[in-house]
């Protein structure tokens, strides 16, 4: 006679051909295998103590809290409780195989009752899953690495300055031609084969000539009109223009120019420090503060170029598998943080929008392979960060906020902020190793390529 676990395994059990077609990719060499054997009676016993502690707390008409019969609850929960001791049962022989046999199990096992006939009271199931690899130590004696260097300059400083002026300019009205850098206000009109079309037309419409606002031909038509003005020129529309129904084809436009400003740019005085936060208007203290944020930023910079040269030596200097399930479990990571980068920047998506995999996979099996890589140094180099490097680190955070004290108490409340924070400093820690173990060299990198640089 049949057990009721063994008859819901009987009827849900998956064939072996649907289980090869729905089992995950796994990286050959760090597969591994064995079979679990659960006792019907362990199961049964398990979902008899599952049925009577939900017959305390379930609600079903016609019934106190309590009271229900456990052959009602068994009527209607029965299946389910069976399931729960199953699986529980399944997990839990799983993990004792695991720890006796000292495995390091990488992501999630595929288990799928077993091809062999199950024992009276047995019930045997096939476990499949991949492990971590064995990382060896790393030699970087013949390995160079460069270190990237920059000094900010006067010159850095005062195109800066030049930028933050750029970003608070004024416009003023003037009896001038339009040129490029100026703010002009105009009316348009265009009509394709003397018809107009939609977004043809504006009036009062100011815009920037030379912020690329408006396609070059249009903003070359606009250069040289004064004010009261008016010019009439043909403008091809490109192929692959935005709005369909005009790209491709050539409109008639006829723009009068209404007002022509030139910019103004602030001056380098006491107003301008003040609203760039310096409170008595000390120009040269502005500066200096100017120039002690580049130099923050620019080491942060520099330190992250060479913290990449240093991670591509390492992945360069060993060769190792990568498990499957991790990787998978990382495009996963950045899939969802792609949409919450999408959303951010305000296009609508959702958690069901489909993002290909496979833009994310280099990506993700080189972020495992360097956390795999990283965790084998810092145990066998001893690098985990202290205390002193952590505190330092938050530190160097705190340093870009009004109330450093105040940030720093803040973010130490959270146990989150301060595990990614000492994963930094351990990462610094492994960083400091290997440039002490590799040939190194400097290089020197421009101020400006540095600050272009995508973070």
């Amino acid at each position: 006679m049949t057990t009721e676990a063994q008859e819901i395994l009987n009827e849900e059990q998956t064939t072996p051909e649907a289980v090869a077609e729905t089992a995950p990719a796994m990286t050959p060499s760090l597969t591994r295998s064995f079979d679990i054997v659960i006792t019907t009676a362990a199961v049964d016993a398990a979902t008899e103590k599952r049925l009577q502690k939900m017959a305390k707390t379930v609600k079903i008409d016609g019934f106190r809290p309590g009271k229900v019969p456990l052959s009602r609850v068994k009527q209607m929960y029965g299946s389910q409780a069976s399931w729960e001791a199953l699986n529980d049962q399944v997990g839990e022989e799983f993990a004792k195989k695991a720890d006796a046999d000292n495995l390091r199990i990488a992501g999630l096992p595929n288990i799928v009752p077993a091809e062999s006939t199950d024992a009276e009271g047995q019930m045997t199931f096939t476990a499949t899953f991949e492990v971590y690899p064995e990382v060896s130590d790393v030699n970087l004696a013949d390995v160079e690495v460069e270190q990237a260097q920059c000094n900010v300059t006067d010159a850095d400083i005062t195109r800066t300055l030049d930028v933050l002026r750029q970003q608070r300019v004024s416009y003023s009205s003037a009896d001038k031609a339009a040129a490029k850098d100026d703010q002009v206000t105009i009316d348009f009109e265009g009509k394709i084969d003397d018809v107009a079309f939609a977004g043809g037309s504006a009036t009062d419409y100011p815009f920037v000539l030379g912020q690329g606002r408006m396609l070059p031909e249009f903003e070359t038509a606009i250069e040289g009109l004064k004010a009261g003005e008016a010019r009439t020129f043909d403008l091809p529309f490109p192929a692959d223009y935005h709005g369909k129904d005009v790209a491709g084809k050539t409109a008639q436009f006829t723009v009068t120019v209404k007002d022509v400003a030139a910019p103004q740019l602030p001056e380098l005085d006491t107003a301008f420090a003040k609203s760039l936060g310096v409170p008595d208007g000390d120009v040269e203290k502005m500066k200096t503060d100017i120039k002690a944020n580049l130099e923050r930023e620019i080491a942060q910079r520099t330190k992250a170029m060479t913290k990449n040269n240093v991670m591509d030596a390492l992945l360069s200097a060993v060769s190792f598998d990568v498990p499957t399930a991790l990787v998978n479990e990382d495009v996963e990571r950045l899939q969802t943080n792609a949409r919450e980068d999408l959303r951010a920047r305000g296009i609508p998506v959702d958690d069901k929008m489909v993002l290909p995999a496979d833009i994310f996979k280099d990506r993700a099996e080189r972020r495992v392979r360097l956390g795999l890589l990283i965790a084998g140094l810092v145990k066998t180099h001893e690098l985990r960060a202290n205390a002193e490097q952590i505190d330092a680190q938050v530190a160097v955070v705190a340093q870009a906020y009004e109330d450093p004290a105040g940030f720093i108490k803040w973010y130490k409340t959270d146990a989150n902020r301060m595990a990614e924070v000492e994963a930094v400093a351990m990462e610094d820690n492994v960083v400091a190793w290997a440039l002490s173990q590799a040939k190194t060299s400097t290089k020197e990198v421009a101020f400006e390529e540095l600050m272009n640089q995508q973070r």
